[in-house]
């Protein structure tokens, strides 16, 4: 067996958490030969209920799982750290802005971004999920010191995997058949979901599906509005699927990817397709199982480019919102 790798999960006890604990315990996230020390990360509030987590787990008798520790301490909780994973987060509540939301969550994930730089691994690699997660993340690597940028992520992966099923459905195919779809920019409603360059069974999307005015309409506001219209059909957020972007994200990320391939994933730009250098961005994405790195020459059509500056003009403004949490 190989030597356990140690997985710290923020927001443990909440629902993605919950749905999330047994997929890396069981082999879905990291594969059924690597052993796993999973160090959860809860508010004092939420320990009764991490508590409870924790018994469903040693009841599950997970043979990859070498290790569970339950805390609070931010320190205790990143000790180790070799995959950082920020599921919990303030959720937006009735009347809150956007701004509210942004000042709330950073002060958060200043700590933690501080505590994963003081106590993690060297290699440590962090996923932000909690929203807004593009800023978040941000954020925390900003108050990382010494944890290089490229080891940050912000996951868009779940907006993939709904646009992908939106196009499937629509064909008529099954969703492994579309390729090359990307999520540009935010994890928000201004996201963009690129059928231009998506194929199915390797044709383009637009070549297989005719209707033009649903790919620039419905099909584009759908993604954008899955996570509002899951909320309303059944009274809370996302949890399975989300659960599930973060697993697909990180194996995506640990594994190669298929030959003329790319995923989603936002990372800290560096001036490509003319994202601001510095902002967390989602773009394609090829990784060789150990590094990754955003692919090039992808071309973005006139409509295509408006709706990229429009998600990344709200990356800026965002990042502007909390300049006050970014060391200078």
């Amino acid at each position: 067996m190989k030597a356990p790798i140690t997985v710290s999960v923020t927001g443990a006890a909440g629902q993605i958490g919950y749905a999330l604990l047994t997929r890396i315990a069981s082999g879905s996230m990291f594969g059924p030969d690597q052993p796993v020390n999973l160090r959860l990360i809860e508010i004092e509030p939420a320990m009764g209920a991490l508590e409870g987590t924790v018994m469903e787990m040693d009841d599950c008798a997970f043979p990859l799982l070498n290790e569970i520790v339950p805390t609070c301490d931010l320190a205790e909780g990143f000790r180790g750290s070799d995959w950082a994973l920020l599921v919990g987060s303030v959720p937006r509540k009735a009347g809150m802005e956007r701004a509210d939301l942004l000042g709330i969550n950073g002060k958060i994930f200043t700590g933690q971004g501080q505590a994963i730089a003081a106590n993690a691994a060297p290699g440590v690699r962090t996923l932000v999920v909690g929203n807004p997660c593009n800023t978040n993340c941000l954020i925390a690597m900003n108050n990382a010191a010494g944890i290089p940028n490229d080891q940050f992520f912000a996951m868009t992966r779940l907006d993939e995997n709904r646009a992908k099923s939106q196009l499937a459905a629509k064909a008529g195919v099954h969703n492994s058949a579309v390729s090359n779809l990307c999520i540009w920019g935010n994890h928000s409603a201004t996201q963009y979901p690129d059928f231009t360059n998506a194929r199915i069974d390797g044709k383009l999307v637009t070549d297989v599906i005719s209707d033009r005015a649903w790919l620039e309409g419905e099909f584009i506001s759908t993604v954008q509005q899955r996570g509002a219209a899951i909320i309303k059909a059944r009274g809370q957020s996302s949890a399975a699927s989300a659960a599930n972007g973060v697993v697909d994200t990180v194996r995506s990320l640990t594994t190669p990817t298929p030959e003329g391939d790319w995923t989603s994933v936002a990372v800290c730009s560096d001036g490509s397709y003319g994202i601001p250098e510095g902002l967390i961005a989602s773009m394609p994405i090829r990784s060789d199982g150990q590094k990754w790195s955003v692919v090039q020459g992808v071309e973005l059509d006139a409509f295509s480019r408006a709706k990229v500056d429009a998600s990344v003009a709200e990356l800026s403004e965002e990042r502007e919102a909390v300049k006050d949490l970014i060391p200078s």
